[in-house]
């Protein structure tokens, strides 16, 4: 008799929450701001609910299919390919901020630069199901994965999108150290990819004025230093129970975009260390669940597509969390399922929804080794 598939419920709520906590906290910390400059106190409110709605629906979908599928090479390079495509087409669009990551569909734009680190994870996770086993064999394993992964950050880079380029590298190199690499090669790679990192911050000027108003934010107040400033004003002035919903300063024309990087600020103020510490908790149910089911998981690809996604959200939600408080330079990584966005939102959705049937068929008991047979691809 066939197992009945059951999803992580705790996964699913943690999730769920996130979203809904979205929908409200993107309208408080929006509507005055939308009001003054469009008009319109709904209009962030009504993109992030339609967006979070589309998303939702979509979870169970995604959790019908079963994850085995996305292993085909047919997938896996049409998926590859349409996001190289997608990622040149931006190049040549409209720019916004100084940046073309937006393709324009009416009035509605998407960034292919999200899409494209669910497609990095399930490349990675099935070439490393397959060479596993010689990981240490750099033009075997980790070869085919440079190449696509410099590929992909190359064209991210060009947007430019530093932050969304440091997502992908971090996922690829966690999901990489899973599969067992020697540490000798960790740390080549760490020495190369240092000077690297810093010649991008160095050649670029508005990078470098990021950097060192992290280091001193009060040398400049008012200037590179006032965001990271009124982030923290906001978290300090929020106490444990928070100055209530909409009651919120900070983001009265203080706290630049506050529903979009900055929303954890917004919740930390309005909602207090109460309201923060519960957004921070989903995300460690998130974590932990995900790692769950990644040790879990019947098979290498199973276990590294759970490692990737779960890493995928926890990074960024460690990274933006982190920013808010002043503990890393401002950078713009959004908070998972929270932050104001439709494809951040809408990719990470279809991301749980892809962990969700990893779990559906992982065990309550097996945990996945190193040295269990691999399946044909």
């Amino acid at each position: 008799m066939a197992r009945k598939l059951k999803s992580d419920k705790l996964l699913f709520t943690a999730t769920v929450l996130l979203v809904c906590t979205s929908v409200v906290m993107v309208y408080s910390a929006s509507a005055f701001v939308a009001m003054e400059n469009q008009g319109d106190p709904y209009l962030y409110l009504f993109k992030q609910a339609t967006w979070a709605l589309l998303g939702l629906a979509l979870v169970p979908l995604m959790m019908k299919i079963d994850y085995r599928t996305y292993r085909q090479p047919a997938v896996i390079w049409t998926g590859l390919a349409v996001v190289s495509i997608a990622l040149v087409a931006v190049l040549f669009g409209h720019s916004r901020n100084g940046a073309n990551r937006w393709l324009g569909f009416g009035s509605l734009g998407v960034q292919p630069s999200e899409l494209a680190k669910i497609v990095v994870i399930l490349f990675i996770a099935a070439l490393l199901e397959r060479r596993m086993d010689r990981i240490d064999e750099p033009a075997y394993s980790l070869l085919p994965i440079g190449i696509v992964l410099g590929v992909i950050v190359a064209l991210i880079l060009r947007e430019p999108d530093l932050g969304t380029s440091v997502s992908i590298v971090v996922i690829a190199a966690v999901m990489i150290f899973a599969a067992g690499i020697d540490y000798r090669y960790v740390a080549a790679v760490a020495m190369a990819a240092a000077p690297a990192l810093y010649l991008l911050l160095a050649f670029s000027e508005y990078r470098w004025r990021r950097v060192m108003a992290f280091l001193n934010p009060w040398a400049d107040p008012q200037g590179d230093g006032f965001q990271i400033i009124q982030s923290m004003i906001a978290v300090g002035t929020g106490g444990v129970t928070g100055r209530g919903l909409m009651a919120g300063v900070q983001k009265l024309f203080f706290l630049p975009e506050p529903h979009n990087d900055f929303i954890y600020a917004v919740i930390s103020e309005e909602l207090g260390l109460i309201g923060a510490s519960i957004v921070l908790a989903c995300f460690c149910v998130i974590t932990w669940r995900g790692l769950r089911t990644s040790l879990r998981a019947p098979d290498r690809f199973g276990s590294f597509l759970a490692l990737g996604l779960t890493t995928m959200v926890a990074f960024q939600a460690f990274f933006n969390i982190s920013v808010v408080l002043g503990l890393l330079p401002t950078k713009g990584i959004p908070l998972p399922f929270v932050s104001y966005g439709g494809s951040s939102l809408l990719i990470n959705l279809l991301g749980m929804g892809i962990l969700l049937n990893v779990s559906q068929h992982a065990s309550s008991t097996h945990v996945i080794t190193t040295t269990m047979p691999v399946q044909d691809a």
